[in-house]
Order: C-alpha cells, then structure tokens, then sequence
C-alpha cells in the first residue's frame, strides 16, 4: 500500500502507513527506513578538507563548515574564485579587513557575531547582529570585522572573487594568518 503522503518512510515513528498498527502481530506492512535505495546512502562521511580547486568539486558546505577547526582553510582556489572555511573562536574576530579588488560573500553556519562595516578605516555605518543561516555580502572597498559574540566557535564558510589567499591555505590559529598576511601581504 503507498502512503501518498509520505512517500519515504524515513522515521518509523511518523512515517507509518495506515495499515501498520504498532504492537499488531499481523502486520500487513513493516516500514523499512530506506526503501529505494540497496544499501543506505553515505550521509556522514565527510571529506578531508583541504584545496580541491581547480577541479571540478561538490561537497556538503554545511558539513564541511562544521567539521572546520581551522581559522582558515581554502577548501576550493580557482583562477576567478576561491572558498573558504573559517572557525572564529568566542571572543575573536576576524580582523578588521578591506579588499580593494574584490568582492565577498559569507555564510554563517553555526555560532552568532557582529558583523562591521564602512568605508572609512575608523567608521562603521553599517552594524548587523548574525546568526545561523544568515549572509553577508561585503563589497570590494569596504573595510569590515566579523566579532563571535556568542559562546561556542563561529562557523562559516567565504567566497572570494576573485581568489584572495593561495591555492592550499590552511591558517590554524588568527595569529598564523596575521602573519602570513604581514609576510606576503595578501
């Protein structure tokens, strides 16, 4: 009998079809929890995180975002794009930061912080709290800071276009990647 409802029985629980009766000894259907598949798909494995780029590449950014311990990891580097991973620890922030030649995009994935922005180095007109799921979009000259105010680490994930860090940069704590920008100034 199909459920047209619901048509993948994933949850026993909620998932049942009209002619299961819990406890019934004669039970004319028994939920299986992944009916079309042969085996249960891979849904917790996750990749190494390093630069994949330029190679074609598709991963699970929401996953990827969480398991990221680094303060930054280039996940992807292309020749216009790059993606990568921050983790933000409570208290930290990025650090105050203008790309004059480019664009960015960042997407919280778990945690919360304050979010600057202005043109000038010592002027924010623009103050936005953020949290999971939101977007930021800084445009290219505008200085700007992410601040964790939360009390677990700041989660997310940054495009840059185009690519702001090398192919295979890994930064495991701020004070790294401060130094490696005072070194080669990117």
């Amino acid at each position: 009998m199909y459920n047209s409802y619901n048509p993948y029985p994933y949850s026993y629980r909620d998932n049942r079809n009209m002619y299961y009766r819990s406890g019934s000894r004669h039970n004319i259907y028994k939920p299986y929890p992944y009916p079309y598949y042969p085996t249960p798909p891979m849904r917790d494995s996750y990749p190494l995180l390093r630069d994949y780029g330029p190679e074609p590449f598709v991963i699970d950014i929401e996953k990827a975002a969480k398991q990221n311990n680094t303060f930054r990891t280039a996940l992807w580097t292309g020749n216009y794009l790059q993606l990568t991973l921050m983790s933000i620890n409570v208290g930290e922030d990025i650090g105050l930061e203008i790309h004059p030649n480019l664009d960015q995009f960042i997407r919280i994935e778990e945690g919360q912080g304050l979010v600057l922005m202005g043109k000038e180095r010592n002027r924010f007109d623009f103050r936005r709290n953020v949290y999971d799921g939101y977007v930021i979009i800084i445009p290219a000259g505008t200085w700007h800071n992410i601040i964790n105010t939360g009390n677990k680490p700041l989660k997310l994930y940054s495009i840059y276009a185009p690519p702001q860090h090398p192919h295979g940069t890994v930064h495991r704590t701020k004070e790294e990647a401060e130094a490696d920008e005072r070194n080669y100034g990117y």
